[in-house]
């Protein structure tokens, strides 16, 4: 063969071989990138979501203690972040979130707590109703960033 075709088949395989590598990398770079951001944009929703439910929540929590349920609309918000809940969160979550309803429900129908035994239950018990669920997103959210 003619070294002139050898060398010139060098150079057109070396340059399909190096834009072949190039157009592999970008096309990985993208893919990942668009995954990343993906994941993120879930993790930020995930994360209003879950606020927007513990703040809700929380309010109902203390509602609760001073207060009989006199208007069933007044768990009408908390029922409907649940629902949205329940179409993301992972398992965990949900049981948490169902978990804090029915102790707001319960709550509700239970006897007035005055401030002297609010006290006491806080120094006691450390009452905090919220906290195994806000744990609960936590890993979830942790174990989403670890594939980011």
């Amino acid at each position: 063969m003619d070294t002139t075709i050898v060398t010139a088949l060098a150079g057109i395989v070396g340059s399909l071989c190096g834009g072949s590598a190039s157009v592999a990398t970008a096309w990985v770079t993208h893919k990942t990138r668009a995954k990343r951001e993906g994941i993120r944009a879930e993790v930020n929703k995930r994360e209003a979501l879950y606020g927007e439910f513990i703040n809700e929540c929380s309010q109902r929590v203390m509602d609760s203690l001073a207060r009989n349920l006199d208007k069933p609309e007044t768990l009408l918000s908390i029922y409907a972040l649940l629902n949205r809940i329940r179409l993301c969160a992972s398992e965990a979550v949900l049981a948490q979130a169902q978990e804090i309803v029915r102790f707001i429900m319960d709550q509700y129908f239970a006897p007035n707590v005055s401030v002297q035994e609010f006290h006491e239950h806080v120094h006691n018990d450390g009452i905090d109703p919220l906290k195994a669920f806000s744990e609960a997103c936590r890993r979830e959210l942790v174990s989403m960033h670890a594939h980011v």
